[in-house]
């Protein structure tokens, strides 16, 4: 196990930077820094999800990819550390596909909504987005692993089809973009 943190505020921050996991510093709003960050971010997302009424299928496979999240943050702060593999995206594959099985083919846009749980997976979503934006926008700068970008890609996917059957699991059912109801 890594360092334990016995204080928290250490000030070493205070000038504006931060250190990575390698031990250098830089600034606190690099695109790396921007990246990991948002990670965190979206964990800190599935974590309000996780609050919701789940089925307990979807409540383990949550918790495994906060798990995994944490290691993707870690391979973001960590220039050059590999914790995201193919096997891990392999396996968000196999939950999406399971879970889209189920589910009737798309007709129309859906909108953020479906019941709480279905509303913060939606939330979720759009935040795991972002992370994978600034996870590019930083691979445009620094090497990054692809991996990284496509853990968060399935991810996102994944958050999508989970909001969809947390919408339907509610009894609320999705909610359908109405693109017709400014004709007329």
């Amino acid at each position: 196990m890594g360092n334990r943190l016995s204080k928290i505020y250490t000030r070493t921050g205070d000038d504006g930077s931060t250190g990575l996991g390698d031990g250098s510093r830089v600034a606190k709003d690099s695109a790396r820094v921007g990246a990991y960050g948002t990670v965190d971010e979206a964990n800190s997302t599935i974590g309000l999800v996780l609050a919701s009424e789940l089925p307990d299928a979807i409540r383990d496979q949550l918790v495994a990819i906060q798990h995994q999240m944490f290691d993707l943050g870690g391979e973001l702060c960590i220039p050059g550390h590999a914790a995201i593999f193919d096997a891990d995206i392999d396996r968000l594959e196999q939950w999406l596909d399971a879970h889209n099985e189920d589910l009737p083919p798309l007709k129309d846009f859906i909108l953020p909504g479906g019941g709480e749980a279905a509303a913060r997976c939606h939330i979720a979503r759009t935040v795991v987005r972002r992370a994978e934006r600034e996870t590019v926008a930083l691979s445009r700068l620094e090497d990054v692993r692809p991996e990284a970008v496509r853990y968060l890609n399935r991810l996102s996917d994944l958050l999508f089809v989970l909001a969809r059957v947390l919408a339907r699991c509610s009894g609320h059912g999705e909610v359908l973009w109405n693109h017709e109801r400014r004709k007329g």
